[in-house]
């Protein structure tokens, strides 16, 4: 699945080089968190959401064939979380 949807990604962003995919699996349920640059959150989303939901669409496809549920979330990184804590 993850390399599903990063192919999927990174034929859709400018910078297909930030894109970053992680599967947290359990035994009936995928989660596959995605980020991405925060100028490329607007082409993965679309217009009123319609390329992020054809991709969970398609993702919801594939996992019912393997009998597990799939969750597609977009993770945004905060400026302020890249630096250290003081």
């Amino acid at each position: 699945m993850k390399e599903f949807v990063e192919y999927i990604v990174k034929n859709l962003v400018d910078n297909p080089d930030k894109v970053e995919i992680n599967e947290i699996g359990g035994t009936q349920t995928l989660i596959i968190e995605l980020k991405v640059e925060k100028s490329d959150i607007g082409k993965i989303i679309g217009k009123k959401g319609k390329t992020i939901n054809a991709i969970r669409t398609l993702l919801m496809s594939v996992a019912s064939r393997n009998g597990i549920r799939v969750n597609l979330e977009i993770l945004e990184e905060d400026e302020d979380s890249k630096g250290t804590e003081s």
